[in-house]
């Protein structure tokens, strides 16, 4: 065998078992998911696979009336708008959070900085669900915040904290927060100092300096920060499930009802691959504005 023979297969065999993972795990369920939402909806459970159909995709923008007519329907739509604009807004309270603890974090000495790296870490030690549960406990109409602002006057009947949208983006915030303060960190405790202090040698005032210098300094850990933050959230389950209390829906607790109790398996195939559509075309959004971005401070 000649030495580039032999070099295709040594690389062939690095990359073989990667590829075998990701056409396994990845490639051939996205595969059958996509042929399940184009078969018909056995009402009794399943999948009619010899039959071949759109109403999956056609369901997901209309209706049909009792005489087979197509009506608009927009209550998926609404719900997918309501994922869209819930992520949206989990990722900037994230980012107007996580941004100042990792400047702060990243100022710090070297022997706090690993106390604080743990800190935001520490939530990560505790099952999801335990954690959506303490903010039930935290938010209910007799839970503790109700009750110390009812003994301390400053309201007279409980606020409706639980079961609606701020609910859900309190507990989307709390759960994907570490996801934005880490990459940013990441960035920012590889900074020269010496850089924000020329800024001052030169009259910069603070916000000066937080636009000029720490920002761009920071913004591939925000750009991260902002992808790990939003496409899970676009995702969640466990948080609109027991926050919502069903009445606050996302895509991905309509998914699983279609796949649960309503057994309706290529609609929530269907729901399933629009969602990596819009997970896909988040990524290339952010992908393209990034690049576009660098290539401009060149």
């Amino acid at each position: 065998m000649t030495r580039a023979g032999k070099n295709i297969l040594f690389r062939t065999l690095l990359i073989g078992p990667a590829l075998m993972a990701i056409t396994v795990f990845m490639i051939v369920p996205l595969g059958l998911m996509a042929y399940i939402s184009f078969r018909g909806r056995d009402y009794s459970g399943g999948v009619l696979w010899d039959q071949f159909t759109v109403e999956a995709y056609v369901r997901l923008f209309f209706e049909r009336e009792l005489d087979g007519t197509l009506a608009l329907n927009f209550n998926y739509m609404y719900i997918i708008l309501r994922s869209v604009w819930l992520s949206f807004l989990t990722m900037v309270i994230s980012l107007a959070v996580g941004l100042p603890v990792a400047m702060f974090m990243a100022t710090r000495d070297a022997k706090w900085k690993a106390v604080l790296v743990f800190m935001v870490t520490l939530p990560f030690w505790t099952n999801l669900l335990v954690r959506n549960y303490a903010w039930i406990l935290l938010l209910r109409d007799h839970g503790i915040i109700n009750s110390a602002l009812l003994w301390l006057g400053i309201i007279s009947e409980p606020l409706p904290l639980l079961h609606n949208s701020f609910a859900v983006a309190v507990g989307l915030t709390y759960s994907f927060l570490p996801f934005m303060v880490l990459p940013i960190y990441a960035s920012l405790e590889k900074m020269d100092f010496r850089l924000v202090e020329a800024s001052f040698d030169l009259y910069a005032n603070r916000w000066q300096t937080i636009k000029r210098v720490i920002l761009p300094l920071a913004y591939p850990g925000i750009v991260a920060g902002c992808v790990l933050v939003f496409v899970p959230a676009l995702g969640a389950y466990i948080t609109p499930e027991l926050l919502g209390g069903g009445k606050t829906l996302m895509i991905g607790n309509l998914i699983g009802f279609q796949f649960g109790a309503a057994r309706n398996w290529p609609f929530g195939a269907a729901l399933g691959l629009f969602l990596l559509a819009l997970v896909l075309t988040s990524l290339w959004l952010y992908a393209r504005r990034y690049r576009g971005e660098m290539e401009g401070s060149q």
